[in-house]
């Protein structure tokens, strides 16, 4: 089975929040969490994908969601990056 850990981005009165997770199924995730059912901090937001890695193994997948969501430099990085990409996306 494959794992993934992905970041999510939330674009909210100019300013650009980010999520991490890991999941097994990345879209019905995605999905929950834009239907106010996934992690509390995503309620009431619209994610888009901005970033994702995959493991066949759900303890690597979970120690990289760990290391993410602790490098804020790498987060930033990606955020960067993906706005320079996807501003369009963004609401």
């Amino acid at each position: 089975m494959k794992y993934y850990v992905y970041m999510l981005v939330n674009k909210n009165k100019n300013k650009l929040f980010s999520y991490v997770g890991y999941t097994n199924n990345i879209e019905k995730r995605i999905m929950l969490h834009n239907n106010s059912n996934g992690a509390k901090f995503t309620m009431g937001r619209k994610w888009i994908l901005c970033y994702k890695e995959t493991y066949l193994s759900k303890s690597k997948a979970m120690s990289r969601e760990y290391e993410l969501k602790k490098d804020r430099k790498f987060r930033n990085f990606l955020k960067e990056k993906f706005m320079k990409k996807n501003n369009n996306l963004l609401y």
